[in-house]
């Protein structure tokens, strides 16, 4: 029994007694359960604590106990499974034959199939699939990788246009992150070094799907996409445990990638009439011959050759063949094949024909499978009463592939939709429906899987140079797994993916007014900053969205504006100057930081965005308790008077867990409330914060707070004597802050564990740790930080 099967059965066991499928954390537990792993192997490999992986596996065996009404565990989940899908199956009615594209998209390969398990036993680890289009190169690697026992198989499918291409650093971030649950370092290098590091530990199975847009007509890869080679030769490392199948159409000649070529022979004329006769198609011995020496045995040739017949000859393929008029002496290929099959149908089927040329908008590449909603929300002319037959039409045809509901065409039969979109002056109104379909289509976004999803509106809008629109796309709000209503943009940093974020912002900023949208666009793209650790990068741009916010504040102020542009306005202006405060407490500038932060207080208190001032008041007394141990730092008044109401009222404004606005959504600042009351010398409170802040996480995943909440606590734990559980939490801290490369919540680690090594009187290590804390601090540029931890030396 597969992954997928175990996957597929078990979702819908779950929902059938909890009505709610299984989310992106149940799943990987069921494919590790699946993989024979223990408990603590899952936590060490996710990166969750052995409890509450146990937890979290404990619903899953309690809900399908309930819908199989029989005990399910661990032990023995596998074997309930395995038997409840094989009575499933006994119990379905017989079924009419599946379409050509689902019944046929396999056939005569087992000769294939050898050669390439003899090639991975005798060493080789990255084969190149050569061939010509529609030969079968994809479906036999997605095929062969599907039916071996791999930790994991991955697939990129690669952009049908160079333009399209997403940048490579993007794709092993998520690789890293959604795959292996590996956080990818701020260099792509360091990245690169993580999954070569993977790659060599495990054997995972990879297909990188049609490489030809990555290079020129020359053989070579394009400059903007140099870093692709690099990718290829981590992938095709001699010393990885991982195979790595890759489709070309030509061979591939790169310096430092080691390959196997494998060229895929067209399929055997035995084939296609095994193939033919079982689609009750009539064919003479002459015109099967003729009609394979055309196509060269191409696979996909012969389901589009089969649709033609079955839907327009009645199944007669010696009258198709005589009404095509070919020469049986001329070589045909597959492209010209499926023009004539689209000028065919544009004259026989008029609304299948505008469906079909609309589908080329979709994209087919970081969500390779459109579910058939997308394909109705193309059909906005068109009698919903038809819309499946349509589809019908289509897919009866081989112009359109399907499987379990979801639909995607043939990188050939790609090609020929989107030219024909262009010509036909819809483009435009096709990527807005597109658009506006994947924007109602994601409701949520509690995994990757749906963020990715969400993006695809995005890259319509940018089809169509809509930048208003795709603006509109990352700021839209949906709810999220840490109780928030949060922008798109805002939701891709949140779950680490940097790059896509950072990517589609900076893209758009250059053709957009200086609107809210820009204010806010730069607040998100100086938060990614931050994270990355540029904070002085994070800093200039968060001052041009507060200064954009401001003009925008003040014009809005002076005329007849509503209340909710004044409202609008005044957010993004304290919300970047919170953000800014944030920025200056990183680099340990206190007075700087506690500047921004009374900002936000006079300009919120009192106001509809009171809870920014509760915010800021927190971090304020943060500051505050900072400033007790440094007397360079003038706050104008007592630290101890300033910080302990502050930290109290924050306590009541954000941390009682009474309030019934009470989420995790305030993870982030619990965690920095903890710090303050660390500083205080209140312990107790302190250690509640803290637990709370790390249990947050726990559950959202959450990495950065996560960390930073174990530094935390070891900060406090020092400050009890309790120094082997100390370094112990800074420790764990230290390995997600590298695997994140958030430079300064490292530097602050290495500072923590120095001086926790100090304390224990251990001053070798204790050096070690100070010193890499000033060399990271330098390295970000923050010479106040470094001042600090050089009086410690």
């Amino acid at each position: 029994m597969s992954a997928e099967a175990v996957l597929e059965l078990a979702d819908s066991l779950v929902f059938r007694a909890t009505g709610k499928h299984l989310n992106d954390l149940q799943r990987k537990i069921l494919q590790a359960v699946w993989r024979r792993q223990t408990y603590s192997e899952i936590a060490r490999r996710l990166r969750y604590t052995e409890g509450h992986v146990k937890d979290v596996a404990s619903q899953i065996w309690q809900a399908l106990s309930q819908s199989l009404d029989e005990r399910v565990t661990k032990s023995n989940s596998l074997t309930v499974l395995e038997r409840s899908l094989k009575q499933a199956k006994e119990a379905l009615p017989p079924t009419l034959p599946p379409p050509v594209a689902e019944a046929a998209h396999f056939v005569g390969r087992e000769a294939a199939i050898a050669d390439l398990t003899q090639l991975i036993a005798q060493g080789h680890r990255a084969i190149v699939l050569q061939g010509e289009g529609g030969i079968g190169k994809t479906t036999l690697a997605q095929q062969f990788l599907e039916c071996q026992p791999w930790d994991v198989v991955l697939e990129l499918l690669m952009a049908k246009e160079t333009a399209n291409i997403t940048p490579v650093e993007q794709v092993v971030e998520e690789w890293l992150r959604q795959d292996f649950q590996i956080e990818p370092g701020q260099d792509f290098g360091v990245t690169l070094d993580r999954l070569r590091r993977r790659l060599r530990e495990v054997r995972d199975g990879i297909v990188i799907d049609n490489l030809e847009p990555a290079y020129t007509a020359q053989g070579r890869i394009w400059p903007q996409h140099s870093r692709y080679g690099d990718l290829k030769r981590v992938l095709c490392d001699p010393k990885g445990q991982t195979v790595t199948l890759l489709t070309r159409r030509d061979r591939l000649c790169e310096p430092g990638v080691t390959v196997t070529h494998y060229r895929l022979p067209g399929l055997s004329p035995e084939t296609w009439q095994q193939f033919f006769e079982s689609r009750t198609i009539a064919l003479s011995p002459e015109t099967l011959a003729a009609m394979h020496r055309a196509y060269g045995g191409n696979a996909k040739a012969m389901n589009i050759l089969t649709g033609a017949i079955s839907g327009d000859f009645d199944g007669d393929g010696d009258a198709y063949w005589q009404a095509i008029g070919a020469d049986p002496l001329t070589a045909l290929d597959l492209k010209n094949l499926v023009t004539s099959q689209a000028n065919r149908l544009e004259g026989l089927d008029a609304d299948a024909y505008r469906l079909f040329c609309r589908l080329g908008a979709y994209r087919y590449q970081d969500v390779p499978r459109v579910p058939i909603e997308g394909l109705l929300a193309l059909m906005w002319d068109i009698d919903p009463a038809h819309h499946r037959q349509v589809i019908t039409s289509l897919r009866n045809r081989s112009l359109v592939e399907s499987h379990k509901g979801h639909y995607w065409l043939h990188p050939v039969v790609q090609a020929e939709a989107s030219e024909r979109l262009r010509q036909s002056g819809e483009a435009t109104q096709t990527h807005t429906q597109a658009r506006q379909f994947w924007t109602q289509h994601v409701t949520t976004i509690h995994t990757i899987a749906e963020a990715t999803q969400a993006c695809e509106a995005y890259y319509h809008a940018l089809a169509i140079a809509d930048y208003g629109g795709a603006a509109e796309v990352l700021l839209n709000s949906r709810h999220n797994q840490w109780g928030q209503h949060l922008t798109l943009g805002s939701t891709l940093y949140r779950m680490g993916l940097l790059q896509p974020a950072m990517t589609a912002i900076s893209t758009l900023l250059p053709h957009l007014p200086q609107d809210q949208r820009a204010s806010e666009l730069r607040n998100i793209l100086a938060d990614v900053y931050w994270i990355s650790g540029k904070i002085h990068a994070a800093i200039s741009m968060q001052k041009q969205a507060q200064a954009i916010a401001r003009q925008g504040l003040d014009a809005a102020s002076a005329t007849t504006a509503d209340d909710h542009e004044i409202y609008c306005w005044r957010m993004l202006e304290v919300d970047a100057l919170l953000s800014l405060g944030l920025y200056h407490l990183d680099l340990w500038e206190l007075a700087d930081a506690a500047g921004y932060f009374r900002a936000v207080v006079t300009a919120a208190k009192d106001t509809p965005h009171q809870s920014w001032a509760d915010k800021a008041a927190l971090c304020l007394a943060l500051v505050a308790s900072h400033s007790l141990h440094d007397a360079q730092v003038d706050l104008g008044e007592s630290p101890l008077a300033l910080a302990t109401p502050l930290a109290e009222q924050a306590y009541g404004a954000i941390a009682d867990t009474t309030r019934p606005e009470y989420t995790g959504r305030f993870a982030f600042f619990i965690q920095l409330l903890a710090q303050t009351y660390t500083t205080l010398g209140d312990v107790e409170r302190a250690a509640e914060l803290s637990h709370r802040a790390l249990a947050f996480p726990e559950e959202s995943h959450y990495v950065q707070v996560k960390a930073k909440a174990l530094v935390g606590r070891g900060k406090l734990r020092r400050q009890q004597g309790e120094l082997a559980v100390a370094i112990h939490a800074i420790e764990d801290a230290l390995v997600l802050l590298e695997e994140l490369g958030a430079q300064g919540d490292l530097a602050e680690a290495h500072y923590q564990l120095g001086l926790a090594y100090q304390q224990k009187g251990d001053p070798e290590q204790a050096q070690v740790h100070l010193m890499s804390a000033i060399h990271r601090f330098e390295a970000i540029q923050a010479p106040h930080q470094v001042a600090k931890v050089r009086a410690v030396l």
